[in-house]
């Protein structure tokens, strides 16, 4: 009888053996999922393909203003750095005292040589008609009209130098040649002028432009009338366009200058001088393109993580290499993955791979 109970009681536990290891698989099967998810695809657009670049924003024209008089002195200075001016406007103004006197004396030259050529041709027409009348010679004649053409050249010469003197005495106000903006001054009041001598800078018309520096092969994407927009130093965005390409490389630093003419507005944002980047807009270009909050950054590479769905609202993720592109607003353009392929949209940075996750409708998707 004690036999029989041992039987019984280790065929009870075999049996209780058998259906324990028959249960563990299918609880192993019921793994919890890491994270619910919403679901998205990759969205083809059509998005700007642009070049950045840097270099400095300076004037498009710089007139460098001096005096066209020597050695006299400056009396008054109306033109200070940043004054917008007019073409005529009178900036500064210089010492005529000797000015004035060399052309009164001019004026009085004039005078006596037109008195004597009018002398110089009473007396000649008076020697005409004693000529005619047989009481002059030739001779008489001759000299009589020499002596009328002499004072007319000298009459000339006497006009010239007056006209001489009037430009001169104009010279005494140094004006501005053009519109623009007074960029520099070294006019002071008491100081005497001198032959070459810089008075004043005027950036003619206001107007600036930007000097972006492109390597060798970018040069070939550029051309004149593409747009081109700034960052200024405040976030402002100014707008332009390329004006000219330079046609040489420089061969030290193996890049070309591009000559960007900016708005006139650009110089309430930029002054000359300042360094500054922007992009060149090159046309538009099909791009595939995910939410920001889909790629990871790991170890200085892009990963996506792409769903195989197990399931109606389950899957497994696996982490995907992709490449990156073009950036515009929270989106970016990337590579390496099917148009028709399932990524985790959000809370990617949570997920390892293999992790098994469950799948939100589309309907919650933000």
């Amino acid at each position: 009888m004690k036999h029989i109970t041992l039987a019984l009681s280790a065929a009870l536990a075999m049996a209780c053996l058998t259906g324990c290891g028959d249960q563990a698989p299918a609880s192993a099967l019921a793994t919890k999922p890491a994270l619910t998810v919403t679901v998205i695809t990759p969205e083809l657009l059509a998005w700007p393909e642009t070049l950045s670049a840097s270099g400095n924003v300076a004037a498009w024209q710089e007139a460098i203003i001096g005096p066209e008089i020597s050695n006299y002195r400056i009396t008054e200075v109306y033109a200070n750095i940043g004054d917008a001016v007019r073409k005529g406007e009178v900036l500064a103004r210089i010492a005529s005292d000797a000015v004035d006197s060399e052309l009164a004396e001019s004026r009085a030259t004039v005078s006596e040589a037109a008195a004597t050529l009018a002398e110089a041709r009473a007396i000649n027409e008076r020697a005409r008609q004693l000529r005619e009348k047989g009481f002059y010679s030739a001779q008489a004649g001759i000299q009589t009209q020499t002596a009328a053409d002499t004072a007319l050249a000298r009459l000339n010469a006497a006009r010239a130098r007056l006209a001489s003197a009037e430009l001169r005495r104009s010279k005494a106000a140094v004006m501005a040649p053009d519109d623009g903006i007074i960029s520099a001054r070294n006019a002071t009041v008491g100081s005497l002028t001198q032959p070459g001598q810089e008075l004043f800078r005027l950036i003619r018309g206001g107007r600036l432009e930007w000097r972006a520096e492109v390597t060798a092969a970018e040069l070939s994407r550029l051309e004149p009338g593409n747009p081109v927009r700034l960052e200024g130093p405040n976030g402002v965005e100014v707008k332009g366009g390329i004006r000219a390409v330079s046609p040489t490389v420089d061969p030290q630093t193996r890049n070309a200058i591009v000559y960007v003419d900016l708005r006139p507005d650009a110089s309430t944002v930029f002054s000359a001088g300042m360094f500054t980047r922007g992009e060149f807009i090159l046309g538009r270009r099909p791009a595939l393109t995910l939410p920001q909050s889909a790629v990871q950054l790991r170890e200085g590479f892009a990963y996506v993580f792409r769903i195989d769905a197990t399931g109606n609202d389950a899957g497994t993720v696996t982490l995907t290499k992709v490449g990156t592109g073009r950036r515009l607003g929270e989106r970016i353009e990337v590579s390496g993955l099917d148009a028709d392929a399932r990524v985790v949209a959000s809370g990617a940075g949570f997920l390892a791979d293999g992790d098994t996750v469950r799948i939100v409708a589309a309907e919650k998707q933000p």
